[in-house]
């Protein structure tokens, strides 16, 4: 039985017939959620933005594919994930700006005070500078797992791999980041105390 939304469902069918409305619906449902994996794997406004186009395009094209069994969320993310890590293979290595305002991760509804969203941007954008160092494919589980909540099984089927795979590349990311912050001594830092990734 399908985990998609009935209605989801029916604007895949009527985009499937030719209504460009429909698929625009699917676009506006889910822009959001690749936009978001988009910018957390790249980690450029810009770039983050041709990729979700892209995604979305890609999704187009190959929409008789998709298996309505299947969560059509996850088969996007898919599509965005694949995306994402082909173009970081083909980016040159290289640090990316930090200067950017970094979006507000809080689910609060009250605006935090100047001070508290200074430190949440600076940990946010530590955070985020450790990310980039790990490898395309290990980022990917890491964002999948920690921003989105997705189990193994899920996310394995959206990097196309097993389980035991993606229990290895969390471990391995886990320990990679743990390294990394606990050799940071700079003020501001984040405490190795306090992980940013807990134990799945």
């Amino acid at each position: 039985m399908s985990t998609t939304d009935p209605v989801v469902l029916e604007w895949v069918q009527a985009a499937l017939e030719g209504d460009q409305d429909a698929f625009a619906e699917l676009v506006y449902a889910f822009q959001d959620a690749v936009y978001n994996l988009c910018y957390r794997m790249l980690y450029e406004r810009t770039e983050a933005e041709d990729a979700t186009q892209e995604a979305f395009l890609r999704a187009y094209l190959n929409l008789q594919r998709y298996d309505p069994a299947r969560s059509f969320k996850t088969w996007l993310l898919t599509i965005a994930s694949n995306h994402c890590i082909d173009r970081l293979r083909r980016r040159r290595l290289k640090w990316l700006s930090l200067d950017d305002p970094l979006p507000n991760l809080s689910l609060s509804s009250e605006e935090p005070e100047p001070e508290e969203l200074s430190i949440r941007n600076e940990q946010s954008a530590a955070v985020q500078k450790l990310l980039n160092q790990l490898s395309p494919d290990y980022r990917a589980a890491v964002v999948l797992r920690y921003w989105y909540e997705y189990s193994y099984a899920e996310i394995a089927d959206i990097l196309d791999t097993t389980e035991s795979a993606i229990k290895s590349r969390l471990f391995r990311a886990r320990q990679m980041l743990a390294d990394k912050l606990t050799s940071k001594n700079a003020p501001g830092s984040l405490k190795p105390t306090k992980p940013v990734l807990e134990n799945a």
